[in-house]
């Protein structure tokens, strides 16, 4: 028998309210036994999606007023008879509802359970309950509708469209495997040939799509560099608009890493103010600058950050030599200051000139045109959500990758006039590939594996 779960759905802390939600065959029975209404009714009177105002109690003592919503199986987020208990915020009071629950009969349930048993009793496909943590953990505005889209379920229709394209086509070809004494071979291969090429193109535009999917989700890793006293923390703190990295007149205050997220035109940018890059002095401005030049190999753009009002130095041309082959931008910085020392038509600058920009981190001058370079050379303004279908999720693209190249095996093979039964565990692959992303065909551990990324009460 399937057991009754019960977890706290709201964040940790204090709050307005706090949620405790319970699923599974004996929810409404738990409650009871908890919940004391201002107006009894019997369960079976009680109509899903209401709520009925009352009292938690253990025994005689009242532990809180409480709302409790009611969602009645099937017509709920899990399938199941459901129930969400909003009681005050707070630690104490929330923790102690959710014993009450323990108590009276139902199990603690595990990270993203809620969600699992949605997926397991069918009301959501796997594709549709990764999508949930994807909104969860969003990080902008343009992950969050992804997440959302993909929630209600447009990558899974096209998914479907695709599968049902090959399906129409696979009827003949089991035909003609099961009985080859019909001469339909030549006549099911033309139409495999222009089935696969459509299928092919279809898988190529969800596989491309990952290139903007990856940027909504995991943002454009952005490492800030230059030498001690440049203006890295300075420039930080402007993009940023408070003051997050200590600035002073001394060198070297940086020495690890600081790192903050913000957002530019929907999109996250991960950005990392790393320690002064120069001869270290000690062993640990020695480890903190190997962690600036590892963090600037590993970023999708790096803002190399120069002081203007000084000449080009030794270290400078180190940092010219770390963007080499990397999307960058130049900043020449303390732009206010009159008779600068390094302007753009410095002969080292020659192979970067439509990536620098002047500014003044300390006046917070420029940093609008900085902006504007980073949307325009990663095209974020070409990346639209609304009318289109972006993969986002890396174990979906795999996939989708996966089965293309089932696509072009199956192709090759009819080129090279393989049997039609050798052909065609090529396309039934690449249906097991399609079949994994929406969870037909997943084995236990992948699922287990997704689930335990999600938080409790989810």
């Amino acid at each position: 028998m399937e057991t009754t779960i019960a977890s706290i759905s709201t964040a940790p802390g204090i709050g307005g309210i706090g949620i405790i939600r319970m699923s599974g065959p004996e929810a409404f029975e738990i409650l009871n036994k908890i919940f004391v209404p201002k107006n009894p009714e019997s369960i079976e009177k009680i109509k899903g999606y209401t709520m009925k105002y009352g009292k938690i109690k253990e025994g005689k003592n009242d532990i809180d007023e409480v709302l409790v919503s009611y969602f009645k199986a099937p017509k709920s987020y899990t399938a199941e008879n459901m129930c969400e208990i909003n009681s005050h915020g707070g630690i104490v009071i929330v923790r102690k509802i959710l014993d009450l629950c323990l108590q009276n009969g139902a199990e603690m349930a595990e990270p993203g359970e809620f969600t699992k048993r949605a997926f397991l009793n069918g009301r959501i496909d796997l594709l549709q309950a990764e999508s949930v943590i994807d909104i969860i953990d969003a990080k902008s505005e343009k992950e969050a509708k992804a997440g959302v889209k993909q929630l209600e379920g447009s990558l899974s229709k096209e998914i479907k469209k695709i599968k049902q394209e090959i399906m129409d086509v696979m009827v003949n070809v089991e035909v003609t495997i099961d009985y080859p004494e019909y001469d339909v071979e030549e006549v099911t291969q033309k139409e495999l040939q222009t089935m696969l090429e459509s299928v092919e193109k279809k898988l190529s535009i969800l596989e491309k799509s990952f290139d903007n999917g990856k940027l909504i989700k995991e943002g454009i890793k952005t490492a800030i560099i230059g030498k001690p006293n440049a203006g890295k923390s300075s420039l930080l703190n402007a993009i940023l608009k408070e003051k997050r990295a200590i600035v002073t007149e001394y060198e070297g205050t940086t020495r690890d890493t600081i790192e903050e997220f913000i957002t530019i035109n929907g999109i996250p940018l991960k950005l990392i103010d790393t320690a002064g890059i120069r001869n270290a002095k000690d062993e640990v401005e020695k480890i903190g600058i190997k962690k600036s030049k590892q963090i600037a190999s590993e970023a999708d753009l790096i803002i190399a950050i120069f002081d203007s009002s000084k000449e080009l130095e030794e270290e400078d041309r180190e940092i010219l030599e770390l963007i080499k082959n990397k999307k960058a931008i130049i900043l020449l910085n303390k732009c206010d200051l009159e008779n600068p020392k390094i302007t753009e038509n410095n002969k080292e600058f020659e192979n970067q000139k439509e990536n620098i920009l002047k500014i003044s981190a300390l006046k917070e001058e420029g940093i609008n045109e900085l902006k504007e370079k980073i949307t325009d050379l990663f095209k974020i303004n070409q990346i639209q959500i609304d009318n289109e279908i972006v993969v986002t999720n890396l174990r979906h693209k795999n996939l989708i990758s996966k089965a293309k190249q089932q696509t072009e095996m199956a192709q090759k093979s009819i080129l090279e006039n393989m049997p039609i039964d050798l052909i065609a565990i090529h396309i039934k692959s690449i249906l097991e590939d399609l079949n994994a992303i929406t969870g037909e065909e997943v084995t236990e551990e992948i699922i287990n594996e997704i689930f335990a990324k999600f938080c409790l009460g989810k």
